[in-house]
């Protein structure tokens, strides 16, 4: 069997900064005020402690946890979100890694 690192998007990481930061939904945030909690909680716990302290919030409270965690994605969502960019020829498009030199990737049994 092999083992496999989990490494969080970095939605999920401004999510449990955001979680683990001092910020209330009932503040009603500014998209400034939020990413300038969610940076001072990354400076000041880690990456690693705000998920720290998002699992010790779901242990505790879990039902607490629950409703926090789904504001806290719900507003990364809205401020960290990359809009789509013009493709070359005038078409939107998603944003995303492109997908060049396809001769590269070939596919991997597990």
């Amino acid at each position: 069997m092999q083992l496999l690192m989990y490494r969080p998007g970095t939605s999920a990481v401004w999510a449990d900064a955001l979680f683990a930061s001092m910020l209330q939904r009932s503040d009603r945030p500014s998209a400034g005020q939020v990413r300038q909690a969610a940076a001072a909680a990354l400076r000041a716990y880690g990456g690693r402690g705000c998920a720290e302290r998002v699992a010790q919030e779901f242990g505790d409270h879990p039902e607490a946890a629950v409703a926090r965690m789904r504001w806290a994605r719900g507003v990364v969502g809205e401020v960290f979100a990359t809009p789509p960019r013009p493709a070359g020829d005038g078409r939107r498009r998603r944003p995303g890694l492109p997908l060049t030199d396809l001769r590269r990737w070939r596919p991997v049994r597990t």
